[in-house]
């Protein structure tokens, strides 16, 4: 398939990355609110930004979605 498509229309504004986090590697702030998680999954913007913290990927994307947000996964 060589078709092209217009990718202009999209607002790359609106994407927004979720990744995992691993507790440990949070300010012991975070660390001491967490309880009992060993994982949770950060929202980002495209520059870094860290958006939210949750406690699961599907979360994630709800909270992204909710905000007219498009997520994305990274790995």
């Amino acid at each position: 398939m060589n078709t092209k498509y217009d990718f202009s229309e999209f607002d790359a504004e609106r994407i927004v990355y979720v990744r995992s986090v691993e507790v440990s590697d949070l300010p012991e702030d975070v660390q001491s609110q967490v309880g009992d998680q060993t994982r949770l999954y950060a929202v980002h913007r495209a520059d870094g930004e860290r958006l939210a913290l949750v406690r699961d990927r599907g979360l994630a994307f709800a909270l992204a979605r909710q905000n007219d947000l498009a997520p994305v996964t990274v790995h």
